[in-house]
């Protein structure tokens, strides 16, 4: 078309035709690139509006879609606003905060690039964080927020900076978390009775547990967002309660705290005094000397930290003296079996009982998970129910927040349970059990909601069910089977080789088997096709080539739970 026109009109004529064109294309392009970006922007804002509806209703489906097509377009930065503005206003629901700020650290793993910045888990104690960290510590949610956010702005530069900001984001999860789940608090309830004469000891012993179903149900978040449930049993491994804690009131007004593990002979036991309230700073540390001891002192309330009264002052005006606790376990370290929550139950009772104060149960075991939101440690409730609550029970808790347990015993004939009790056999496998960085990558990836997290978590939940109404043997034995397919979906690579071959070796004996706890190690524990077959177990393991420091152990239902003897 130009070219006509410059062949009728001259090179002026040639110039205004190329101009007239070049204009309707520019302008073409304009509206074009107008639309582009006006949808693009739509894309955005119903992409910010899906995030803060999911995140508000707390749904089950996945942001992280989400969150790497805001990257892509550039509009990580109102997407972080959003996630900061939604943290900031969820304080009647501390549980969506928590999710928020893991939502963060995901954004900031997706602004890193995968596979860029290092590992996602790793410490998360740079002092830049600290202030903000003791605002949220304190209560401040809104204040805590802005303050993250602030120095945040400081890590955007490089991929190594960014994902440490994730990893602080994500302990800062933590801390909310902790937080939602000690809102449980108020379905303690411990009264005052005659206090026991000083230098009277009250001894307690609890059995382990054996989680037959539901495990990881348990773990808040999801106890308070999906709703959990766990089948487990109360037992007694070589025909003893392997967990114990005795307590009584001293004239000297201080603690003494004396914790022993092994067995018998082999036994170790660490003393620590403490003598000024200085010594109870690391109450909530759980890798200092008697950290769980110390925290039980705290939350029971023996002694108030931090506080203007000195440690002396305080025990002998509520007290009259101080007072002298003793801990015991029979089981190796990382067993699978519930040794610390099932611990610290025993030692608040014994505590209550030495300074006069009554309990329940249900007390009890959400005292303990308070305690350990308070000792850091997290974790869920179905560790102490199974040794605090005697039999066979399923317990329960609802998707919603205050998070509270509900224990129901399995109305189970004498004749099954004597059959159970034939059939179960406990093996050590040698392996220390890694629960810890299982469950930091676990609560990572539902809050993500990775899709295959979500689906077996409901599958967890109707599996216990399940298992609740078993009647026979071999149902029994199938929800076991599953139970261990679940457990490695909640928590890849928990099957160790060893273990797999050992599994592997006992499948012909098996009705169905799985190791206990979160897995990783520790104790498998097998329902027999046979009764007592603890020989041909033995001989089996012996047979398999690759094996070694295995043991086999008996085990003895115990109906009783947690137990308190007589004072010697």
């Amino acid at each position: 078309q130009g070219d006509q026109q410059c062949s009728g009109g001259g090179r002026q004529g040639c110039w205004r035709a190329v101009w007239r064109l070049s204009l309707r294309e520019v302008l073409s392009l304009t509206d074009q690139e107008g639309e582009l970006r006006w949808r693009e922007a739509l894309f955005f804002q119903v992409g910010r509006r899906r995030v803060m509806d999911n995140l508000k209703s707390q749904s089950d489906r996945g942001l992280l879609p989400s969150f790497r097509a805001a990257v892509l377009g550039g509009q990580h930065e109102e997407l972080l606003c959003t996630l900061d503005s939604i943290a900031a206003g969820s304080r009647e629901n501390l549980g969506v905060a928590a999710r928020c700020l893991a939502c963060i650290a995901d954004v900031l793993a997706c602004l890193a690039g995968e596979g860029r910045g290092g590992l996602r888990s790793g410490p998360a104690a740079n002092p830049a964080w600290s202030h903000a960290f003791s605002i949220l510590e304190k209560g401040h949610l809104l204040g805590g927020v802005q303050a993250l956010a602030t120095e945040r702005a400081k890590w955007l530069s490089r991929p190594d900076l960014l994902v440490r900001a994730a990893r602080h984001y994500e302990a800062a999860g933590q801390v909310l978390l902790r937080q939602a789940v000690m809102l449980s608090q108020r379905f303690i309830s411990i009264g005052q009775g005659e206090v026991p004469p000083l230098g009277e000891w009250q001894d307690v012993e609890c059995p382990a547990r054996l989680d037959l179903s539901g495990g990881w149900s348990d773990t808040p978040p999801i106890a308070f967002e999906h709703g959990g449930a766990v089948v487990n049993v109360a037992v007694k491994v070589d025909g003893r309660r392997p967990i114990g804690a005795r307590a009584r009131r001293i004239k000297e007004p201080r603690l003494l705290l004396v914790s022993s593990s092994g067995v018998q002979d082999d036994a170790i036991a660490m003393e620590t005094v403490c003598e000024k309230l200085e010594d109870l700073k690391d109450h909530c540390v759980p890798y200092a000397p008697a950290a769980l001891l110390k925290a039980v002192c705290v939350c029971s309330g023996l002694v108030t930290y931090p506080s203007r009264q000195s440690l002396d002052e305080q025990l002998l005006q509520r007290w009259g003296g101080g007072v002298e606790i003793h801990t015991w376990s029979l089981l190796p370290h990382g067993s699978g079996l519930g040794t610390s929550s099932i611990l610290a139950g025993a030692v608040l009772a014994a505590v209550y009982r030495c300074t006069g104060r009554t309990y329940d149960t249900d007390s009890l075991i959400h005292a303990v998970l308070h305690l350990e939101q308070m000792l850091t440690t997290g974790g869920g409730w179905q560790d102490q129910v199974g040794g605090l609550v005697g039999g066979v029970k399923v317990a329960r808790s609802k998707a919603c927040l205050p998070l509270r347990v509900e224990v129901e015993r399995l109305p189970l004939s004498d004749d099954f349970l004597l059959s159970l009790q034939q059939h179960l056999l406990l093996v050590y496998t040698g392996k220390t059990r890694l629960a810890r960085n299982l469950l930091q990558d676990t609560v990572r990836r539902w809050y993500s909601r990775v899709p295959s997290i979500v689906e077996n978590a409901g599958q967890l939940v109707d599996n216990a069910e399940e298992c609740a109404r078993a009647c026979s043997l071999p149902r029994l034995g199938a929800c076991l089977e599953r139970y261990w397919g679940q457990k490695k979906v909640m928590a890849p690579g928990c099957e160790p080789a060893a273990v797999r071959t050992m599994m592997d070796a006992l499948r012909p004996l098996a009705l169905g088997q799985t190791l206990a706890g979160a897995g990783g190690g520790g104790f498998l524990y097998l329902l027999t096709r046979q009764p007592q077959q603890g020989e041909a177990v033995r001989q089996v393991l012996n047979n398999t080539q690759g094996l070694r420091d295995f043991s086999v152990h008996p085990v003895e239902l115990d109906m009783d739970g947690i137990s308190l003897l007589k004072s010697s």
